[in-house]
């Protein structure tokens, strides 16, 4: 079985700070990189395609929404935004194209929690 976690998005108010500070507590570097204009920490990768970014966000943000986690629905997105729309939960983000990065999905569960569905094919 694929992983079922793929990625995390962790909100910081400083990257700088935290890039630092990750560094330090994963003893791995953690890369300040660039995409579209948008500046981010990319966590080391393991053996594994598994990590996750430091996202600079506004205080509120964090304390309001937290990490955000990826989960690994690979090969079957636009089923698992239907499914989930049948439980009436809030679609935050239609499935869009991050790129080379695949495709992704933001909604709320059940339970109010922000998750995001990850899948490399549309």
């Amino acid at each position: 079985m694929n992983n079922q976690i793929v990625w995390v998005d962790i909100p910081v108010t400083d990257l700088d700070r935290a890039i630092s500070f990750y560094s330090a507590l994963l003893d791995g570097e953690v890369l300040k990189q660039t995409y579209d204009q948008f500046n981010f920490g990319l966590l080391p990768h393991a053996d594994t395609s598994v990590s996750g970014c430091l996202i600079e966000s506004p205080a509120e943000h964090i304390n309001e929404f937290g990490p955000l986690i990826y989960f690994n629905v690979e090969g079957r997105i636009s089923q698992a935004v239907e499914i989930a729309k049948s439980f009436n939960v809030e679609i935050i983000e239609e499935m869009f194209q991050m790129g080379e990065h695949g495709f992704r999905a933001v909604l709320k569960d059940t339970e109010g929690n922000r998750i995001a569905l990850h899948s490399s094919i549309g």
